[in-house]
């Protein structure tokens, strides 16, 4: 699938201020798609931009800034070409609950910083009756806050916990990711938060926003997605940013200013075409 993406960001201050150093997660992962296009637009012009890949494997921008300024306007534009993820080798995989892994970079994936009760038991009871297999699980979880969450976008504001996603079954697509993950670590599923795109339009009117999905890290097989905000597996119809062990490790911009008493508003804009290859 072609993806051509233009996400837009616009932050006013009532005065003019000092910018600090920001940090951009805009572009799109390497490794995950073909990039065939690519164009990122400040205002005011940075002094200095770098660019870095963290360990995770996330393309970041660096961008610092002089002078003053009564806004900020960051204007991401990218086509990529998408592909369509092998399957899944059902009943390959160890049964579940997993020893947990040794591996530092997976452990972070493993912390729950919110563990419940009532998160784990959900969880374990979907994994009673998908026979403990893998696959399955995750299938079957991925389906069931589908159809019992009242999924609704909401612009601003962390996720809320996941017992609270749960508990109301109502929320954003960061909720039900962060509660997704939070049912794989009860059970040592190693899962993290990504941040990107998808093709399908998130209200009636059409109108699009950024994205969030969890990942699962399987053994012998690497980080594959779902997406549980529309009932399926992740794939070409998705274009991932930014993963991370927790949601403030993904912000598509991330920085401050410098004054006092300044009052601050933000306004974003995406747009999204797609065409099958």
């Amino acid at each position: 699938m072609i993806f051509t993406v233009q996400h837009e960001t616009l932050y006013r201050y009532s005065v003019p201020v000092g910018l600090a150093q920001h940090v951009l997660r805009l572009e799109p992962r390497p490794g995950d798609c073909r990039l065939l296009a690519r164009e990122l637009l400040l205002t005011p012009l940075p002094t200095v931009r770098s660019s870095e890949t963290d360990e995770a494997g996330n393309h970041v921008v660096r961008v610092d800034f002089s002078g003053m300024s009564s806004l900020l306007s960051v204007i991401s534009r990218f086509t990529v070409e998408t592909f369509t993820p092998l399957l899944l080798p059902v009943g390959t995989l160890p049964a579940l609950p997993w020893t947990p892994w040794a591996d530092d970079a997976l452990a972070a994936c493993l912390f729950e910083p919110q563990p419940d009760a009532a998160v784990s038991d959900f969880a374990w009871g979907i994994a009673g009756r998908t026979g403990f297999e893998a696959i399955a699980f995750l299938d079957a979880l991925c389906d069931a806050l589908y159809q019992r969450t009242d999924r609704r976008v909401r612009i601003d504001g962390d996720a809320q916990s996941p017992v609270q996603t749960l508990a109301t079954a109502v929320g954003a697509c960061r909720d039900v990711t962060v509660l997704f993950m939070a049912a794989c670590r009860s059970l040592n599923i190693p899962a993290r938060f990504v941040s990107g795109y998808q093709a399908q339009a998130e209200t009636r009117d059409g109108l699009r926003f950024l994205h969030a999905w969890p990942e699962v890290h399987l053994p012998g097989i690497g980080w594959r997605g779902w997406d549980p905000t529309h009932g399926t597996r992740v794939g070409d119809g998705h274009v991932a940013l930014c993963a991370a062990p927790r949601q403030a490790g993904t912000m598509p911009v991330e920085g401050g200013f410098y004054a006092n008493g300044v009052t601050a508003t933000l306004d974003c804009r995406v747009e999204i075409a797609t065409r099958a290859q």
